[in-house]
């Protein structure tokens, strides 16, 4: 009868241990996958950015001949369009993003001043393409701040924070606006 005791204590210890074992890999595994959201969502919005990159020089030539007068605008989203190429970093490339938008509305906004150009159908068509990309983007962005959100609650969360930790996982940064996108785009006539 002792030694049935016994084994009934020593297969409930090995259960408990095997359940704490499977509850600590389901742990790791949330946290992978929330990690994986993270990195797929930003790779999502590095898509569309160098989508939107790869219109910008087509955006350039058809207002180029328009708009004289706005040469200057024309130059920073020359410059703007290359630090984004180059960017190496997510904050890098955030940055970039942010020039870039914030040009776009201004050419879009002065555009305004240029019958002619209002009526080419290649700008029209352009400005459509890069309207609907940053619409993507917005759409992106709020996934990937969903993502970092969860993921940040998550390695905060007790006991998950104690599996968190041993991985060295630390908070994530959230996609934010940035001043001058916050800004209301000047138009003057």
């Amino acid at each position: 009868m002792a030694i049935g005791l016994m084994v009934i204590g020593l297969v409930a210890v090995a259960l408990f241990f095997l359940a704490f074992f499977g509850y600590l890999v389901g742990i790791y595994n949330a946290l992978v996958r929330l990690k994986n959201d993270i990195s797929k969502s930003w790779a999502n919005i590095d898509v569309l950015l160098k989508q939107r990159a790869d219109e910008l020089p087509k955006l350039i030539a058809s207002v180029k001949g328009y708009m004289k007068h706005e040469k200057q605008t024309l130059e920073n989203l020359t410059l703007a369009r290359t630090s984004f190429l180059s960017a190496k970093t997510m904050g890098e490339k955030a940055k970039a993003d942010s020039q870039i938008s914030g040009i776009l509305k201004s050419i879009f906004a002065v555009a305004e001043n240029y019958p002619n150009l209002k009526a080419s159908e290649n700008f029209l068509e352009l400005q459509k393409r890069i309207s609907a990309i940053e619409n993507e983007l917005a759409d992106r962005r709020e996934f990937y701040n969903e993502s970092v959100n969860n993921y940040n609650i998550k390695i905060h969360s007790f006991p998950d924070m104690l599996v968190a930790g041993m991985l060295q996982y630390r908070d994530e940064e959230m996609f934010k606006a940035s001043e001058e996108d916050r800004k209301d785009v000047k138009v003057e006539f």
